[in-house]
């Protein structure tokens, strides 16, 4: 089946080939020509594109250099794949390319990814929201070069939630983003920092938050990595990950959620009496 000549911004997950959606496999073995951002997403995510797609890599180009490349296939009639790491609406940069794409009158469409915050948690075998313990997830980063982060932002304000916490592109400011987060969460709060999940060289440490820092220098994570910090942590089954954390921050879960509780009725499982 031919695709329509159109921009499809697919979000290829954290690595994991097998991570991919359905949909973004249908359109990487359709598309005509596929751009992709080589330094984010593995070799082996386009394996199932078409022998004859043309496949651009765009590490090294900026977005001036990329436009054209999606628009000049498209006006002729042809389906472009913009290949993005992980969800593309997570710190993908496409709020200026889709901006662009609007203003060349040139369709598009998203279609979303596995975030590397998810893949995460299914590795640990944890659930990031935990009845009473916590209920909110926050995605978020430290300012940097490339983007800075709004002051009402800041890390220690949402730090002061104590909520799981995923900390995205951080990894060389990691120091400060300690301090700051030991401000609210214990010193022992367990942090799984996961170094290019999904990718063939995949590695995950469970440390306190206290060792956070000095983990990321001795094994010089300066990028791809992922902090989680949470109390669902303490309260899960993390396995080989957790072996150097203290048991005492290894805590029963407090509850468990209602849904599927003999004593909690709802529309389709009506209270048993």
């Amino acid at each position: 089946m031919t695709l329509q000549p159109a921009v499809y911004i697919v979000g290829a997950g954290p690595g994991d080939p097998e991570l991919l959606t359905v949909k973004a496999q249908k359109l990487l073995a359709r598309a005509d020509v596929i751009l992709f951002a080589d330094s984010l997403v593995p070799k082996q995510i386009l394996d199932g594109c078409r022998a004859d797609a043309e496949k651009i890599p765009t590490g090294n180009k900026t977005l001036e250099e990329i436009l054209p490349l999606m628009v000049s296939p498209v006006r002729s009639g042809r389906s472009v794949v913009r290949l993005h790491s992980g969800d593309p609406t997570l710190y993908g940069a496409i709020h200026e390319q889709m901006q662009a794409l609007t203003e060349a009158d040139i369709p598009f469409e998203v279609v979303p990814g596995i975030g590397a915050f998810q893949a995460a948690a299914a590795k640990l075998k944890v659930e990031l929201t935990v009845p009473e313990l916590v209920q909110t997830i926050i995605l978020t980063r430290t300012s940097g070069a490339a983007s800075a982060v709004p002051e009402a932002e800041e890390l220690a304000s949402l730090a002061a939630h104590r909520a799981s916490l995923c900390l995205y592109l951080s990894a060389r400011h990691i120091e400060t983003a300690q301090e700051k987060l030991m401000r609210y969460y214990p010193a022992d709060t367990p942090v799984a920092v996961c170094y290019r999940l999904g990718w063939e060289d995949e590695r995950i440490w469970v440390v306190p938050l206290s060792e956070v820092a000095a983990l990321t220098q001795q094994e010089n994570l300066i990028r791809t990595t992922l902090y989680v910090i949470s109390p669902a942590l303490a309260a899960g089954n993390m396995g080989r990950y957790a072996s150097g954390i203290a048991t005492s921050t290894r805590r029963a879960t407090p509850t468990r959620s209602r849904l599927y509780h003999p004593e909690h009725g709802h529309l389709f499982r009506p209270l048993r009496t």
